[in-house]
């Protein structure tokens, strides 16, 4: 470890270099402190309420799971299967007497269509040939397939279309559960296996449900910060306006709903996120998500630190390097904010920059990480709000958290939780109600847990 004595004069300096870099940011729309937490928390709890009406203005799809997530079912074994962006999973998994799983006959195998153009037979064989081997031992289905699906309240999900670079064109449109049954009832003779389709958010809010079995929260909440960015909460049926009385769940049960959170429109979008966007595969789409998710998280940065080096924010040479640097990957931020000196692309160059460069750099980044960390406490604040749940200090609401990106960007768990409690603090959404309490936790192996107690509640 090496220790360097401050110096009072590089206060000064840095002090310069921070106002002269916050009012960069601000010129551009980019600067969290300018950001009005509640009045965006306001907007997206009426895209929400939109959206549970149906109304087709909403950006929120708030689409229903038809999942309560009251309690696990069974204790029977039962079948989670996980198709993600590049790999197919499998398990059987059982719960004890307190609910604790054991997870055992795990399998993996390359996703279909990812290797390849697959038509819906192959597509639908490949995943029968991952579990016809333990679909014996389970006596139900819980598949999160994470794509966009529409589910029904029979629980079977309608493949909308496929993302990821999966080509199975001949699939979407195509209910998943529906198809899967069929080839396994001719590959493995089964024929009376029920199974429920949802997405890997509410999956990671059922985790909850078993990891934390002996624990009493008022409700759950599942977010995801990875790749992409999405969320999950409970919801009354009879809040849920467009399948009130037609889905055949009694207002008063609750249901877990699944957001779509990454799509909210009306996002604190500054000029450089739409520079940005307009340079994405899909301009226009997934606009919120794009500010701060895994996937987009390097390419707005590199957009960021080119604009700041032709308004001439970095020094001639730093303008000159920074200027023409290529795109950077969304890891390459967490190093160069972890310990700026190691190897990275930002590494490379750290070197020949001068030290204000390397600090405005740093404080160029680390504000993205501070926006973050806000948003996301943008879109907590307003399912906590809208759940009407964990005003009792012994009940809080359980958040589930998921994602590379909210556990390996810079301290972001703990910025995460400093904004969450300011944009709670004296909230005016809750009118006189006492404060919300809660606490973020982590599950391991969420998703196929998730998918466990999915299928155990329908076994």
């Amino acid at each position: 470890m090496q220790i360097e004595m401050r110096n009072l004069k590089d206060d000064s300096k840095i002090n310069k270099l921070k106002k002269k870099t916050v009012a960069f940011l601000s010129s551009h729309g980019m600067n969290p402190s300018d950001i009005d937490a509640k009045k965006y928390v306001k907007f997206f709890i009426e895209e929400m309420n939109a959206g549970l009406a149906g109304e087709e203005k909403s950006s929120l799809k708030m689409l229903p799971t038809y999942l309560t997530g009251s309690s696990i079912g069974t204790k029977t074994p039962v079948i989670a299967l996980d198709a993600g962006g590049t790999n197919l999973r499998s398990a059987v998994v059982s719960f004890d007497a307190d609910s604790n799983p054991v997870i055992g006959n795990t399998n993996k195998t390359s996703m279909p269509g990812t290797t390849g153009a697959a038509s819906k037979e192959v597509f639908f064989a490949t995943i029968a040939d991952n579990i016809k081997d333990i679909i014996s031992e389970g006596s139900s289905i819980g598949f999160v397939f994470s794509y966009p699906i529409e589910i029904y309240p029979d629980m079977d999900g309608r493949l909308l279309h496929f993302t990821k670079e999966v080509r199975a064109p001949e699939v979407e449109g195509e209910f998943i559960g529906k198809n899967l049954l069929e080839i396994l009832g001719k590959k493995a003779g089964i024929k009376d296996r029920k199974i429920v389709l949802l997405n890997d958010t509410p999956a990671v809010l059922l985790s909850g449900i078993a990891a934390f079995s002996q624990r009493q929260y008022d409700s759950c909440i599942g977010l995801v910060l990875g790749t992409g960015m999405n969320a999950c909460y409970i919801e009354k049926n009879s809040n849920i306006l467009k399948i009130s009385n037609s889905s055949g769940f009694p207002d008063k049960s609750c249901q877990l709903i699944n957001v779509e959170a990454g799509n909210f429109s009306r996002g604190p979008r500054g000029k450089i996120d739409e520079i940005f966007d307009a340079g994405t595969i899909n301009p226009g789409h997934g606009t919120f998500e794009k500010m701060f998710s895994g996937a987009y998280m390097g390419g707005l940065a590199t957009e960021v630190i080119k604009i700041a080096a032709k308004e001439k924010l970095f020094s001639a040479a730093g303008c000159r390097i920074l200027g023409n640097i290529q795109t950077l990957e969304s890891k390459e931020i967490d190093i160069y904010l972890d310990f700026p000196p190691r190897s990275s692309l930002l590494g490379e160059i750290f070197n020949e920059l001068q030290n204000e460069d390397k600090i405005i750099l740093y404080l160029l980044l680390d504000n993205l990480i501070e926006r973050a960390a806000l948003l996301t406490s943008i879109v907590l604040a307003a399912l906590l709000t809208k759940s009407c749940r964990g005003f009792n200090p012994c009940h809080p609401v359980c958040i589930i958290a998921e994602g590379s990106s909210f556990y390996k960007m810079n301290n972001f768990k703990t910025r995460v939780e400093c904004c969450l409690k300011n944009v709670l603090a004296k909230n005016s959404f809750n009118d006189c109600r006492p404060g919300i309490y809660y606490e973020i936790k982590k599950v391991e192996n969420s998703v196929m847990l998730g998918a466990a107690v999915a299928a155990a509640s329908i076994a």
